[in-house]
């Protein structure tokens, strides 16, 4: 098929930097027929590319397959009476939420299947999962769009039917249920997506007679909403980037007005749990890579420190229980988990020295002496283990199977590459015990670098067919991540962000220099933020790299910065900045893949989007591309795919995901 050619209207903006055109300005107009046809016209022509590598897709889909247990059931977890689990059958998209007396039968009573929910429908995603106190309602929400919209319903779990309680329009921010099951609490978000505030439904009622609790009138907050540890605290979280601010209602007084625990302060950071007699915070209070606090119950503006500050060691959780405190954070580039007691002393768990993911899992139950967490690293599949807080004895619960696959095949090892000024960036790389490290291999480079959000190693069954034919795969850690502490993200954002890129390109560079990948035979891939990231990276240096792998890619920074109007805009300013002014507004433009791409050679490329996507809007990456088409120098494969039904997070079914990943990997291998 010939490309697809966008139409070119005369447009342009008029910035701090001066007058830029856009003529692909007209795409950003989602009512205009010629829009959707545009966007169809490249899904066409990016499904005839892959129509002429189609045994290659299926063979790789099929291998997904093959190493995924497709019926399924993941490890039990106790919550009083009750052992709960959820299931997976071949053949079918979505989990099966179960429960049972013990563990042996917790599979037994059918609380909701995704499955029956979502027949029919294209898009199917669930949000809340909330069980009652009392464990005898749930209350579930479901987007059918991709829209980030939800509808919040109540299930009678002895009936099995719906109360005739329905809420719409519920943002994706959590909720919490009152200690007498006859409340729940949750959030709405603005036109611009903006989640503000907080509600409590009384069961019985009308949507329309719910009260308002909580509204967050500053346009740079958004509220986050949860039930304590303890189950006696509904917990409201209003913060923007740089500060925040903790309300407290009782679950038992669920009318009472919201407590303030301390006042918004700038640059002031905070969150609250309940720990039995007290309250413990995680705050940033003079230390920046945070540390841990509590206060009483009747003064929870009065703080006591109990964990020291220590530079690089960056808390990002606490997870109280009735004789302990877990600790979950970020130190030399690698997740841990501590354990604080009461009594007096604490103990590390031991995870080993492979680069790995270490996250708490559920732990329902207040009095629990053991510890429930996921392990994974890039050779070791997500396991469940449960621990005993004080000897450490440690079970694994759960393993995921990887059907026909011996993981003594891979290895994986980290190391640091020097940036451009000098400062060591970690990368992890995995690859096949028996793939030649002597500058020959392919290798793809993954990356995102963005909030503070850092990225650690994860296991993938699908990863394995690009280890399987040879490749190198390398996990940047960028600053503007937070692998490194807060200071390693602060490196990486506003007037820094530039570093996010030019260490991604180090990481790139390094593994030329070190022999891991030829340098021909360089990817690079990322999502989102970690859009723009590879983005930023092709346009300042796209001679070296073989191929670019954008999904839902942040790439028109500066136009979206600058238009308020559309949704998490201004949330957003704390972390790119306002181009309303300089010095933000040129160096926003130095970076900006739209505005960068210009006449030049380029790497083939591959795009995704969501036509409902309301992070990234479909527009930005549907202009880029446009734009490429027109200016670039070469003929590698352009190609991009915008799903019609779907958003930020791609398609809903786990069939359609796998598809869409075997079409990912196999344009990887077949043009690097």
């Amino acid at each position: 098929m010939q490309e697809p050619v966008a139409k070119q209207i005369e447009h342009h903006w008029d910035r701090p930097t001066g007058r830029v055109e856009d003529p692909w300005a007209w795409l950003r107009d989602r009512n205009d027929p010629d829009t959707i046809a545009y966007l169809e016209a490249e899904n066409k022509y990016t499904d005839a590319w892959f129509a002429d590598h189609a045994d290659l897709v299926e063979t790789i889909f099929g291998e997904i397959k093959s190493r995924i247990q497709e019926t399924d059931l993941t490890a039990p977890i106790r919550d009083g009476k009750w052992w709960y689990t959820s299931r997976t059958e071949e053949g079918r998209n979505y989990p099966i939420h179960c429960r049972g007396r013990s563990a042996e039968d917790a599979a037994s009573q059918v609380l909701l299947d995704e499955n029956h929910e979502a027949e029919g429908r294209d898009f199917f995603s669930v949000d809340t999962f909330d069980l009652s106190n009392t464990q005898e309602l749930l209350a579930w929400s479901a987007d059918l769009d991709g829209g980030e919209k939800y509808t919040l319903r109540i299930r009678d779990l002895d009936t099995g039917l719906e109360l005739p309680d329905v809420v719409q329009d519920m943002a994706w921010c959590g909720s919490a249920w009152s200690a007498d099951d006859g409340s729940i609490f949750y959030v709405t978000a603005n036109e611009a997506m903006r989640p503000y505030r907080v509600w409590r439904h009384d069961l019985g009622t009308l949507q329309a007679d719910d009260t308002l609790v909580f509204e967050e009138t500053d346009e740079r907050f958004y509220v986050s909403l949860d039930l304590s540890r303890s189950r006696q605290w509904i917990v409201i979280d209003s913060r923007c980037k740089t500060f925040s601010e903790v309300l407290l209602i009782p679950a038992d007084d669920p009318k009472q007005s919201p407590l303030v625990v301390t006042p918004r302060t700038e640059d002031l950071e905070y969150a609250v749990d309940h720990w039995g007699d007290r309250f413990v915070i995680l705050t940033n209070l003079d230390a920046e890579d945070f540390r841990v606090m509590t206060a009483p119950l009747d003064r929870p503006d009065e703080w006591t420190e109990l964990v020291a500050h220590e530079s690089g060691r960056r808390v990002v959780a606490t997870e109280p229980f009735a004789t302990h405190l877990v600790i979950h954070e970020w130190y030399q580039a690698q997740q841990r988990l501590r354990v604080l007691f009461r009594t007096g002393g604490e103990r590390v768990f031991d995870l080993g020295s492979e680069p790995h993911e270490v996250e708490i899992d559920a732990n329902p139950e207040w009095d629990a002496t053991t510890f429930r967490y996921r392990y994974q690293s890039l050779t070791t599949p997500l396991t469940i283990f449960q621990e005993d807080v004080r000897t450490g004895e440690r079970t694994m619960l759960k393993q995921t199977p990887v059907p026909g696959v011996d993981l003594s095949n891979y290895t994986a090892t980290r190391q640091w590459a020097p940036s451009h000024d000098g400062t060591l960036v970690p990368v992890d790389l995995v690859h096949r015990v028996d793939t030649p490290i002597d500058g020959t291999a392919p290798c793809l480079v993954y990356g995102y670098g963005s909030y503070e959000a850092s990225e650690p190693p994860w296991f993938s069954p699908a990863r394995l067919s690009l280890l399987d034919r040879g490749f190198v795969w390398a996990l940047a850690h960028p600053r503007g991540g937070g692998e490194l502490g807060r200071r390693w993200y602060l490196d990486g954002k506003l007037l820094n962000k530039r570093n996010t890129f030019l260490d991604t390109i180090a990481v790139a560079e390094h593994v030329v220099a070190n022999l891991w990948a030829h340098r021909d035979r360089v990817a690079i891939r990322g999502g989102s933020a970690g859009g723009l990231l590879v983005g930023a990276c092709m346009t300042m240096r796209p001679e070296l790299f073989a191929a670019v792998v954008a999904e839902v890619p942040f790439v028109d920074v500066v136009t979206t910065m600058y238009d308020t109007s559309l949704p998490l805009t201004i949330t957003e300013w704390d972390e790119w900045g306002n181009p309303a002014s300089e010095p933000l507004a040129g160096y926003m433009l130095s970076y900006s893949p739209y505005d960068q791409t210009t006449a030049r050679d380029y790497p083939a490329v591959f795009i995704t989007a969501g036509l409902n996507d309301v992070r990234v809007s479909y527009h930005e990456p549907a202009k880029w591309i446009a734009k490429l088409r027109a200016v670039r120098t070469n003929a590698e494969p352009l190609l991009m795919r915008c799903e019609m039904g779907a958003g930020h997070a791609g398609p809903s079914g786990r069939y359609d995901a796998w598809r869409e990943e075997a079409r990912t990997l196999t344009f990887l291998i077949a043009v690097v």
